[in-house]
This record gives structure tokens, C-alpha cells and sequence, in this order.
């Protein structure tokens, strides 16, 4: 008998975890969605990323706060992950494309080697620097489940999430949105 009220109260606090969780307003609603799946935040809607920092691929370590006052697109890949191959020129092409508009670019590796990860940005020649995050931890702070990679994030000049990429970017895709978001004046004292 106290193994069925513990299984029935323990699957009653489960369905209140679940209802509460759907019931949170997601960035998907609170934002704009296109028709290629990109959501794109107005300046009004956009949150504060978390912090985003961690050790570099090649040495060192990295934190997007530094980068405050410039747009900061955060793509997630691994060295084992096809699209991220498809993408990587696109990214890099992206990167030359706008870093002298204030656009900085940074990758995440995620669930890879040290050795495959600095292979793979050899290979395509990525120029961006990378954090090393084998666990992927900074993924899931920024709420990328490491099976939903590629995914992009660009980050306006206030640290905000202005726009979220949860599939393989092309630069005639990503480009317009980060030179849309690098046009965007930042708020007085960083706040909007």
C-alpha cells in the first residue's frame, strides 16, 4: 500500500512539473519565428544571455562579457556533427563578411576530442576562436539540447539573445539577420 501512494504522489508531482513547464512562456512565443524556423527577438523582447565563458579550444579561456558592445554570434558544433561541416564556410564566410561592423563571432564545441575539434577548424579553416565544452555545459545554460546542434545564437550589443538558429545556417541566411542586429544602436548604459 506505500509503495502505490508513493508511485500515485510521485506521478502527481511529475504532472505538476510537466503542466508548469508548458505553461512557461518559451522564446519561441514570446518572439517572432520566420519561415526558415529562425527566431528573431524585437529589442523589447529580448532577455540577457547567461554567462557564456569557459576554456578556449587552443589554449586560454574566453567570456562573452568582455565582448559587450559588440554583436556576438555563439554557434554550437562538434567535429562529428555533418551539418556543422556544412555550415562551417558559411559561418567563416559570415565572420569576414561583418567582423568590421563591431560583429564578433565565438564557437562552442560540444561532446567532442581536443584533438578532432582543432582538426575540424583546421580543415575548414574557422579563424573564430572556440570554447572547449565537452560537456556542454554552456549549451544547456542556453537552452541547446547538445542533439538539437548546429545551433546559432547572435547576441546584440547589450549581451542579449536577439536571435536563436536551431538547424545548419547558410550565409544568405545568417548574414542579413547579423548585419540587421549590428545596425541596431545599443541602449544608453546597456540597459533597454
Amino acid at each position: 500500500m506505500n509503495a502505490r501512494r508513493w508511485t500515485a504522489g510521485l506521478l502527481a508531482a511529475v504532472t505538476t512539473v510537466a503542466l508548469v513547464g508548458c505553461s512557461s512562456q518559451s522564446r519561441e512565443d514570446a518572439c517572432g519565428t520566420n519561415s526558415e524556423g529562425v527566431i528573431e527577438c524585437a529589442p523589447d523582447e529580448r532577455s540577457a544571455a547567461p554567462k557564456i565563458s569557459g576554456e578556449l579550444l587552443t589554449g586560454g579561456s574566453h567570456d562573452v562579457a568582455k565582448d559587450r558592445g559588440q554583436v556576438v554570434v555563439v554557434n554550437f558544433w562538434g567535429s562529428w556533427c555533418n551539418p556543422c561541416r556544412a555550415e562551417a564556410d558559411d559561418l567563416e564566410t559570415t565572420y569576414q563578411a561583418t567582423k568590421g561592423s563591431g560583429v564578433t563571432f565565438l564557437g562552442v564545441n560540444i561532446q567532442d576530442s581536443r584533438d578532432k575539434a582543432i582538426a575540424f577548424e583546421e580543415r575548414f579553416g574557422v579563424t573564430y576562436p572556440s570554447l572547449f565544452d565537452p560537456p556542454s555545459r554552456v549549451a544547456l545554460a542556453l537552452d541547446i539540447p547538445p542533439n538539437t546542434i548546429p545551433a546559432t545564437i547572435v547576441l546584440d550589443r547589450d549581451g542579449r539573445i536577439a536571435a536563436v538558429i536551431r538547424a545548419a545556417v547558410r550565409q544568405e541566411g545568417l548574414q542579413p539577420i547579423v548585419e540587421r542586429i549590428a545596425a541596431e544602436q545599443p541602449a544608453p548604459n546597456g540597459s533597454r
